[in-house]
């Protein structure tokens, strides 16, 4: 904790001062650009990984980037972000980015794991289509490919998801709003976009494909 505390005097005394008038500018409002979902991991920072600043992303963050579909009849911190930030903040872009080595995604290929985790168990469940898209076309990879097809396979899947939103569906009609799906390696810092004609996560070219994502499995990539 402490080296917490010390990290927000730095902040104060050091950070603070220089950004004073924009954090003030910020101080009744927000617009942000996107909305990022991604893990909870402690090994990814949004704000670092896309080189943005404060009031540039609105963040929602859970174990394994997972999107319940929409259910009228349901509150929960994942439905009422995404409604807000497309209904009120008017996001432009929703993007939903994965990463390598996740822990959710290897209890989700591991459902053993996590059975004495009762609550990890059920809300893991809820990645089970990614699970059975990669075990039933997949199941000739190796262990590590597997978990790096899954974790992939899951943004596809989580971006479907996302779709049964009424929030997320009036704007798309609109064409207000642009979704869109990420994959970050941690140890090479290398980021691809989902490009739905190949179907594969492709090597960010200055721009992320907008996608209309349907539910398939993923192509693996041929050995060069």
């Amino acid at each position: 904790m402490q080296k917490l505390l010390n990290g927000i005097k730095r902040f104060q005394q050091n950070i603070f001062p220089k950004f004073e008038s924009h954090f003030q500018s910020l101080a009744t409002r927000q617009n942000p650009e996107a909305l990022l979902i991604t893990c909870s991991d402690s090994r990814i920072v949004p704000e670092m990984l896309t080189q943005s600043g404060p009031g540039d992303l609105f963040v929602y963050r859970n174990a394994g980037n997972i999107i319940p579909p929409y259910r009228a009849d349901e509150g929960s911190g994942t439905l009422a972000t995404i409604e807000y930030a497309v209904s009120v903040l008017r996001v432009k872009s929703l993007i939903i980015c994965g990463h390598s080595d996740c822990g959710a995604m290897k209890g989700v290929l591991h459902p053993d794991s996590v059975r004495q985790l009762p609550l990890v168990d059920r809300w893991l469940k809820q990645a089970e289509c990614a699970r059975r898209i990669v075990h039933e076309n997949h199941s000739h990879a190796s262990e590590h490919e597997q978990l790096r097809l899954l974790i992939q396979q899951n943004v596809i899947v989580q971006l479907e998801s996302v779709k049964t939103h009424p929030s997320v569906a009036a704007a798309m009609a609109r064409g207000e709003l642009q979704l869109h799906g990420l994959y970050y390696d941690i140890g090479t810092g290398d980021v691809s976009g989902y490009n739905l004609k190949p179907g594969q996560f492709l090597p960010l070219n200055g721009s992320v494909p907008s996608i209309n994502p349907g539910i398939r499995s993923i192509r693996q990539k041929r050995a060069a």
